[in-house]
């Protein structure tokens, strides 16, 4: 009986060596690959690279797959991140949201054309070192948050179709990080097991994203800061720089702290205001989906590492019924959340499936 052939997305970093370790002794037959998304060396920034894609990271996924036995692949998707994953950064930011690439990134880069290269290898299934896990119920398949809450990826996972899962794998779901880290070293690993993870944007290896936006022609000029009211306070330096909650790098001074509560790129205009002026209730949800019980509430975060909030579900004022499958809906929280900002997606569970989600919309989005 032949073994079921697998494509091993690879990074160089502990997460998706070990998934490939696993996977082997599952018997699975692995191929790997690892994809160029980016050039982080211009002209113009002579930063060293760094990071899930680059060079030096390609190669250690390459010479782990070696070392482990197994074919490598290097693949070039330059082109379709840019057209894809940063083209979206660069708009989002100029429509005055706040984006989670990495949202974008799986669903069109690592559950796009990835899959696509696996069906050009002869492989049924894709596989990752996310924490995350698949579950099947009453004949559908839905992620499941990963065994170690902390490292827990399902937010950034949320784009992918139930086909997507039917393809996919993710050794490393029942597994907390000390445990991953202890499985490189008992395979010999010692120097991968003690390997940091990267926190910077990939294609932003500096971490300074208005630098970059700005080498993206995307540099708007001054602008005026108002308050609630609509008066002047003073002047800053391109909405771009700013997000909703920033509170340092204002370059203002009124006495009593400042945070930003909004945004408006077409006017050039950033509102300040106090802490609590940016607790809501509601929060409005775009390119949304829903698949759970709308009986029930929901937990809902509105960000990568906020703890979920209970929520119920409702679309122009009234509860969701268990037919409605709207792609823009909104929720209202049981208790307030703060500093929700446009851009960034708000995920949906119910226990720990993953039930819906959705693009944060601007505060404006429902008129009616």
């Amino acid at each position: 009986m032949s073994k079921e052939r697998v494509l091993m997305a690879m990074s160089g970093g502990i997460d998706s060596s070990v998934a490939a370790m696993l996977l082997l002794e599952q018997g699975y037959e692995l191929i790997g690959c690892t994809f160029r998304t980016f050039d982080s060396i211009r002209e113009s920034c002579l930063t060293k690279e760094k990071g899930c894609c680059s060079v030096d990271s390609i190669m250690e996924a390459k010479h782990l797959a070696q070392q482990l036995g197994f074919e490598h692949h290097i693949v070039d998707f330059r082109q379709t991140f840019r057209d894809s994953v940063i083209r979206n950064f660069i708009d989002e930011y100029k429509a005055g949201r706040t984006p989670n690439p990495c949202v974008i990134c799986n669903s069109h880069i690592k559950w796009g054309v990835l899959i696509d290269k696996a069906r050009e290898l002869g492989c049924s299934r894709i596989a990752t070192g996310h924490y995350a896990r698949i579950s099947q119920h009453n004949g559908h398949f839905y992620l499941r948050r990963a065994a170690d809450t902390q490292k827990d990826q399902t937010y950034f996972l949320w784009m992918l179709t139930e086909d997507n899962l039917r393809q996919t794998l993710f050794p490393l779901g029942d597994l907390t990080k000390s445990e991953v880290r202890e499985i490189a070293r008992k395979h010999g690993f010692e120097k991968l097991s003690q390997k940091r993870e990267s926190q910077e944007i990939c294609f932003i290896p500096d971490n300074d994203y208005r630098r970059f936006l700005a080498s993206e022609g995307c540099n708007p000029p001054s602008g005026n800061y108002l308050s609630a009211e609509g008066h002047i306070l003073g002047h800053h330096q391109g909405y771009t720089s700013y997000t909703i909650g920033q509170r340092k790098g204002l370059g203002i001074a009124l006495g009593e702290p400042a945070f930003v509560t909004r945004i408006n790129a077409t006017t050039n205009e950033v509102t300040l205001g106090r802490h609590d002026d940016l607790y809501t209730h509601t929060v409005r949800l775009r390119s949304a989906r829903f698949s759970g019980n709308s009986e029930r509430p929901v937990m809902a975060q509105i960000r990568y590492r906020s703890t979920p909030s209970e929520a119920k579900i409702v679309i122009n004022q009234t509860p969701m019924t268990a037919n409605m499958q709207p792609s823009a809906f909104a929720l209202y929280f049981t208790d307030p959340v703060w500093a929700v900002t446009p851009g960034q997606s708000c995920v949906i569970y119910q226990d720990d499936l993953l039930v819906g989600a959705g693009l944060i919309d601007q505060e404006d989005y429902f008129t009616s």
